[in-house]
Order: C-alpha cells, then sequence, then structure tokens
C-alpha cells in the first residue's frame, strides 16, 4: 500500500498470494516510482535503495555493531514520518474483514480491499 504523505490519500496497493513478504509483493507489482518521490519503509525493505534511489530505510544493528546516536536519531525521525502510514492502516482495521482471517473467495479479496480504500479516500474529501 502507498499513502501520500501530504494528503494521506491511499495512491496504491498491490496484493501477494498466501504468505508473501511485503518487499517481494512490491518488487513483483513493478510499481514504477517517479525519481522525486521520497520513498519511506520500515527494516522489510532492506535492499530498496537499489531498486528505487530516493528511498529510506532504517539502519539495522546487529551483535558486533551497534548503532550510533546518529542513527538511532535518523531511525527515529523516519519512524516519526512513517507513523502516517501506520495510522492509515489502522484506519482501514476499522473494517473487520481486513484485521481478521479473511474467509471468503481470494479473488474477491482484491476487489473488496480497493473498495475500502476508496471508502476511505472518500471519507477523507468530506472532513472539514
Amino acid at each position: 500500500m502507498t499513502v501520500n504523505e501530504g494528503t494521506e490519500e491511499i495512491v496504491c496497493t498491490a496484493f501477494g498470494v498466501g504468505s508473501t513478504h511485503d518487499f517481494q509483493v512490491f518488487k513483483e507489482s513493478e510499481m514504477v516510482l517517479d525519481e522525486s518521490i521520497e520513498c519511506l519503509a520500515d527494516r522489510g525493505y532492506q535492499g530498496l535503495s537499489e531498486l528505487h534511489p530516493n528511498s529510506r530505510t532504517p539502519a539495522k544493528k546487529s551483535k558486533h555493531h551497534p548503532l550510533t546516536p546518529e542513527q538511532k536519531a535518523a531511525n527515529r525521525d523516519l519512524a516519526c514520518r512513517r507513523i502516517l502510514a501506520e495510522h492509515v492502516i489502522r484506519k482501514l482495521k476499522v473494517f473487520r474483514i481486513l484485521s481478521e482471517r479473511y474467509r471468503n473467495r481470494r479473488k474477491r479479496f482484491k476487489l473488496r480491499f480497493n473498495l475500502i480504500a476508496a471508502i476511505y479516500n472518500m471519507e477523507l474529501k468530506h472532513v472539514p
């Protein structure tokens, strides 16, 4: 799911079959991002900078290489900017179909998710 940081609108969605990692779904979707768009992602998207140069992911620590205070501050700044996407996911989960196990036909999940995203985007335009 791609969210516009300025308007909080859901711009694009992509889906995988079964238990597919989010980054794999992103690569398979072949979504083209303009070079001027800054892509903010979580730790699961390590290696995104090879696909999209204007992207930011948090630095990861390892057992022998702890994070420096500068890296921790950069991670915190990124998390503060990314919280918008988490809030959008929370608002979508009000629709229980997204927060629980989906037990209907898989073919219809994409349609239903996109309809819920459209309802969410429509509600954004009507909020004063």
